[in-house]
């Protein structure tokens, strides 16, 4: 050894040895700071060692290395090797491995770590009022952070479940909310969800408007707009329905209203 390399911290050796394909190498190294309990550096080494040695194919090792690092409890390298475990569980398709090792992460509460934990719980959830409470706290823990982009992705994750599940007008809150926050990069994105939401809400509207019973006029101007609107949304055949409800109206002041405005066109 060099007298360099003597005076290279071990974990910058570690990493150079990784780096150039030297697995043995890197992990002989961080095994022996990880050996030493009271070490500065155990924590960390500990996380390097379960890389290295993940990446020998060595997995079982590797989350015994990881859960030693995550016993630290350092407010860093335990948070990244709870994240490492969840990883390696979700690609196994362990779900409830994975979501307690994501549990986890929130246990050791750091602060740039909680929104992707909170991402990956939503991803993982069982039910939808699971998910939306963890996309709600992933939006949350990512503004306390101040990590915007991250809050604007759980928002817009949010929204589109919200839509996808009937409730446009909660969609078009948080959609609303999330524009207050969210970069540039992001912006574009949210409005036009947030136009779906509002396309959404207005066949609602229109659909109340002729179900209620209102006048001629009225009745035939929501039937036009709600069988125009429908296939904005991809529902087509929704569209035909209701263009069939109006035509065959048994109203027949309704259904020559009707009639007129589907021939006419826009």
């Amino acid at each position: 050894m060099t007298s360099s390399e003597l005076e290279t911290p071990p974990l910058d050796t570690a990493r150079r040895l990784a780096e150039s394909g030297d697995l043995d190498g890197a992990a002989a190294i961080l095994r022996r700071l990880v050996a030493d309990p009271d070490g500065p550096d155990r924590a960390q080494a500990a996380v390097g060692l379960a890389v290295v040695l993940e990446e020998r194919g060595e997995v079982e090792a590797a989350r015994a290395a990881a859960r030693t690092a995550l016993a630290t409890n350092h407010p860093e390298y335990a948070a990244q090797a709870a994240c490492h475990l969840a990883q390696g569980f979700e690609r196994e398709g362990r779900t409830e491995q994975a979501r307690a090792a994501w549990q986890a992460v929130l246990g050791v509460g750091t602060p740039a770590y909680l929104s992707h934990a909170h991402l990956a719980l939503a991803r993982l959830a069982e039910t939808l009022g699971e998910a939306e409470k963890e996309l709600r706290e992933a939006t949350s823990s990512g503004v306390a952070a101040g990590d915007e982009q991250v809050a604007a992705l759980a928002a817009r994750e949010l929204a589109d479940l919200l839509l996808e599940h009937g409730e446009p007008g909660s969609a078009a809150d948080v959609l609303i909310e999330a524009l207050g926050i969210a970069p540039e990069s992001e912006v574009p994105g949210l409005r036009v969800r947030l136009g779906i939401a509002h396309l959404e809400l207005a066949c609602a509207e229109f659909a109340e408007t002729v179900e209620g019973g209102a006048d001629v006029p009225t009745s035939a101007l929501a039937i036009e707009l709600l069988a125009r609107t429908l296939p904005l949304r991809g529902r087509p055949e929704d569209a035909d329905q209701v263009w069939s409800y109006g035509l065959g109206h048994a109203d027949e002041a309704l259904a020559a209203e009707v009639r007129l405005r589907y021939e006419r066109g826009f």
